[in-house]
């Protein structure tokens, strides 16, 4: 996110969120057996029971974590989710650790969603073509009727452009008197394409990560 020149002086200064979190979704069935790509559509791809008990483990930590760190007791949180199911069932999980006046909101937000790979994915021929985008270099491969990391880092950037805004006109209706902390609940390589927009990565750091 790149704020404005004259952030130091905005008059929305005081209702800057306390901080982002950053959180990937928990133990899937994709994880486990990449075969599952082959019968079920990526975005459909269910979280295992463990992956379960970590979104609710998450939750908890996330709640002790802001709690203590809040130096009154007005905190609040606000969600952006991914529409994959494994990123939903995540922040259903976690979202049992906040009472309703902790949350004042969630949304569901498209261009957070994971790297398309295409549709149902023949297990050895992805492995081919994973071994394919090594050579190649990770950014830039687009995989064949998916994305490459480059066009994931599009539509971060678009994400975040219209995050800034929310925070900026205050969408999201936050009192500035309660700290405010935003929790964005994705995927891996998402993750790691908004720490590069966020941080001015280049290209080099992030094939590095």
């Amino acid at each position: 996110m790149h704020p404005k020149p004259n952030l130091a002086n905005h008059s929305t200064l005081s209702v800057l969120p306390k901080r982002i979190i950053i959180m990937r979704h928990g133990e899937s069935r994709g994880n486990l057996d990449y075969s599952a790509y082959t019968t079920i559509p990526d975005h459909q791809i269910p979280l295992t029971d463990v992956g379960l008990a970590q979104a609710q483990d998450a939750g908890s930590r996330l709640r002790h974590l802001i709690s203590t760190a809040s130096y009154t007791d007005s905190w609040r949180v606000h969600f952006y989710v991914s529409p994959y199911a494994r990123a939903q069932s995540t922040l259903r999980e976690l979202g049992r650790s906040f009472t309703k006046k902790r949350i004042i909101g969630v949304r569901e937000e498209c261009r957070i969603r994971e790297q398309d790979f295409g549709n149902f994915q023949v297990e050895e021929r992805m492995r081919a073509i994973k071994r394919t985008r090594q050579r190649f270099g990770r950014f830039f491969y687009r995989f064949p009727e998916g994305e490459s990391a480059a066009d994931v880092f599009d539509r971060v950037s678009s994400f975040l452009e219209s995050l800034w805004r929310d925070i900026d006109m205050n969408r999201l209706h936050h009192d500035p008197s309660h700290d405010l902390t935003l929790i964005i609940v994705s995927h891996g390589l998402t993750s790691q394409v908004f720490l590069m927009k966020w941080f001015k990565w280049t290209v080099e750091q992030f094939e590095r990560l």
